[in-house]
């Protein structure tokens, strides 16, 4: 049974545990929620860093991942190394098969460089539409997002009302946090990484949409690198206005 959460009363509570240790919220959420609480990874630095945080709270956390089926071999490598560190059991979504069959058949495989509608579409079938699923049954979920990691992300909560999915709970521990912090957390604790960080990949998503970058460009410029740079959202955590692009319809399967 969803907990009902307004607009205030998460505004209070992520001001509440403004400034404390990820932690802190984490084992708030884990004891209010229970199994009725997911963590997403993507399984960027700072999801492993939450990882581990949960893990040592609770080791019976529920962790999922969307598996766009475009990612890069170093992904899957560092997913098959947080099971093997903590015996994590990570739920895996994948995208509806009849859709993107019918997204490459009518677009091509490589779509998202032909305009930000097709781009935003190709996001909408490989990681919105399944994100949609995995958090169809549950009362909250713990996400990465940092205020520092782009400007659509500077005014990111700790606790919000996520109101693209049926108004659950949506808890952000690291959004306070650096960059420079969650590397120091990491080394501290010796945590598995993604080897392209090592390859001047600060985020990394899928492998089409995803370069390294060179000595003081953006950490994000990385990231679909030929739209502007208030564009490079795939739509799991920002609901795109009408003027900056349509939120693309699910492609159905039209055989």
């Amino acid at each position: 049974m969803i907990e009902e959460l307004d607009d205030l009363e998460a505004g209070e509570l992520s001001v509440e545990f403004e400034g404390t240790e990820p932690e802190e919220l984490l084992e708030w959420a884990i004891d209010r929620f229970g199994d009725r609480l997911v963590l997403s990874t993507a399984f960027q630095e700072g999801d492993v860093a939450l990882i581990h945080m949960a893990y040592e709270i609770d080791p019976a956390v529920q962790v999922f991942s969307v598996d766009t089926g475009r990612l890069p071999g170093e992904t899957y490598d560092l997913m098959e190394a947080v099971r093997d560190r903590w015996g994590v059991e990570i739920e895996t979504y994948a995208p509806d098969t009849g859709a993107v069959e019918a997204m490459v058949r009518t677009k091509g495989p490589n779509l998202f460089y032909d305009s930000l509608d097709d781009r935003l579409l190709c996001c909408r079938v490989r990681k919105v539409e399944p994100l949609g699923r995995a958090l169809a049954t549950v009362d909250g979920w713990v996400t990465g997002l940092r205020r520092d990691q782009i400007t659509t992300r500077a005014a990111t909560a700790k606790i919000a009302v996520d109101h693209d999915h049926a108004d659950i709970w949506k808890i952000a521990p690291l959004a306070d946090w650096s960059e420079a912090r969650v590397w120091a957390y990491i080394r501290e604790h010796d945590l598995p990484y993604n080897a392209l960080h090592d390859q001047g990949y600060p985020s990394i998503g899928c492998a089409p949409c995803t370069r390294a970058i060179g000595p003081g460009e953006d950490p994000r410029a990385g990231r679909w690198w030929w739209e502007q740079p208030d564009h490079r959202e795939c739509g799991l955590h920002v609901t795109w206005s009408p003027d900056q692009a349509a939120t693309p319809l699910f492609i159905l399967d039209d055989r």
